[in-house]
């Protein structure tokens, strides 16, 4: 029976995401408990209408995590000689319990937590794919050819002894396995920084979205540049751009005569005209951050605006809830916000805002 979400996370934060998915659960009227253990990589939260709470927390509402299934069966104590029969068995049981029906899914993804133990069990996964997706087709589980429109089965080794079977829909998930995109860092770009800026694009915004808020000539202005990765990204993006930054900025960009750069305190600075964009990475205490950010929609400095929250070592979740919830009350209209910790970010979370529309 599906009892439960199981939710991919970045390993050190566990404890941060199972507080997170109790307090949100709750408030959705689906209340259960979560089991996290730190450094494992995922969380599982039981609660008795998983179904129902997958559906009434949506993946874009969850900071914490970076993919949410719906467990549809948990099997340890897996002979690694045969793993593949039980598997075929749980879903037999499942489609009597009603849960599930042959050629529901679409693609299957072999899974593994992103941890030290997990990556272990990378090699595993890749060959176990390949075994058991004729084995799924053969017995009518899967579609002949990938179907990215149906509900995804999930095979999520935790061990080579144990394997937990799960469900996502596409329409309500990252769209790479384990919710990682995979990015390349660009030998022009000034720092590994830009992939932070790279992934909050492709994750926080739609592809429609990207379409309307990202085009040539838009104006932009990046507080803490130096040295410029995202001034690098935003410039590959086609917008101009003012870096924000007392320190020095890599001489390529300001050679595109698309940056210019203005030395100044990135929290004092303001633009003499509103930007599209504002972005920033500066590292400061979050409530800081979330109070400057606050003001730029207030003033209408922006429109739409990507900045990182850097995280204390303790209740980090209670501090997130905290800054989101000042920053939305003192920008004093309407917002989106989208917060998520990106597989680029470290101690931080990474916001997008822009007003309701």
């Amino acid at each position: 029976m599906t009892d439960a979400l199981f939710c991919w996370c970045r390993a050190g934060f566990e404890p941060e995401l199972a507080a997170e998915l109790t307090e949100r659960a709750a408030l959705a009227g689906h209340p259960g408990y979560a089991r996290a253990e730190r450094g494992n990589g995922y969380v599982e939260f039981i609660a008795s209408g998983a179904r129902a709470l997958a559906m009434a927390l949506p993946l874009e509402r969850i900071v914490f995590a970076r993919q949410k299934l719906l467990r549809l069966a948990d099997l340890p104590g897996l002979n690694p000689s045969d793993r593949i029969t039980p598997i075929m068995q749980a879903l037999d049981a499942l489609k009597e319990q009603g849960e599930v029906a042959p050629g529901m899914f679409g693609e299957l993804w072999v899974e593994h937590p992103d941890s030290d133990d997990g990556k272990t069990l990378a090699g595993l996964s890749r060959s176990f794919a390949n075994a058991l997706r004729p084995s799924l087709r053969k017995a009518g589980w899967l579609s002949a050819k990938d179907d990215p429109r149906r509900p995804r089965l999930h095979v999520a080794f935790l061990g080579g002894h144990h394997v937990v079977l799960a469900t996502s829909d596409p329409r309500d998930g990252a769209p790479w396995p384990l919710g990682i995109p995979r990015l390349r860092m660009h030998a022009e770009a000034p720092s590994r920084s830009a992939l932070k800026l790279e992934e909050a694009f492709m994750t926080l915004l739609d592809e429609r979205e990207r379409g309307l808020l990202l085009r040539d000539n838009m104006q932009a202005a990046d507080l803490g540049a130096a040295p410029g990765g995202w001034s690098w990204v935003l410039m590959r993006h086609g917008m101009l751009v003012t870096a924000v930054d007392n320190g020095p900025m890599r001489e390529q960009l300001l050679d595109s005569g698309r940056v210019e750069h203005v030395r100044a305190d990135g929290f004092q600075w303001q633009p003499r005209r509103p930007v599209d964009w504002m972005v920033c990475d500066m590292v400061e205490q979050p409530r800081k951050v979330a109070d400057r950010m606050a003001t730029w929609f207030r003033e209408g400095w922006c429109k739409q605006a990507v900045f990182n929250l850097k995280l204390p070592m303790k209740k980090r979740w209670e501090e997130t809830r905290i800054c989101l919830e000042a920053f939305e009350l003192q920008t004093h209209r309407p917002m989106t916000i989208r917060a998520r910790q990106l597989y680029h970010d470290r101690e931080e979370i990474t916001v997008l805002a822009m007003p309701s529309r």
